[in-house]
Formats: C-alpha cells, structure tokens, sequence
C-alpha cells in the first residue's frame, strides 16, 4: 500500500523526488504517513480535500483484504 500512494502522489506533484510515505504499524491499524514538497500540498489535498479523500477511499478498499484499517495522514 506504500508503493500505491507513492505511486499516485508522484504523479499528481511537480516534484516526485520530495514524496516521501512512512509506515507506522500496529495491532489493528497501519498509518501511512504522506511528506511532500510545500507547494505540492494542495496538489496532494485538492479541491476541498477531494484528492486526499480519493487516496483514502482507495487505501480502504485494498486494506479491506488484510483486515487492518489504513490511514492516510498528509504531514506538513
């Protein structure tokens, strides 16, 4: 699931070498932690927050298989 937003965060930024995604793992729940540059944030948030929401909606249907919650944070 790090590689998928990766994947879509490159894609959406001017600067794909800034995208940086940290795991953070426990019993029932997995934080995927988002980095990007400054400006590319409100590529990466959207339009109220509609890309960021797409990423989570997308994140939970893949961890739906795994039976853990993923969540999406977008860190400054």
């Amino acid at each position: 699931m790090k590689e998928l937003i990766q994947y879509i965060a490159q894609a959406l930024v001017d600067d794909p070498d800034q995208v940086k995604v940290s795991v953070i793992d426990g019993e029932q729940t997995t934080v995927l932690e988002l980095q990007v540059a400054k400006e590319d944030l409100g590529k990466i948030i959207g339009k109220k927050g509609r890309t960021a929401q797409a990423m989570r909606t997308i994140l939970a249907c893949t961890s739906a298989k795994t039976g853990k919650r993923v969540l999406l944070e977008i860190v400054e």
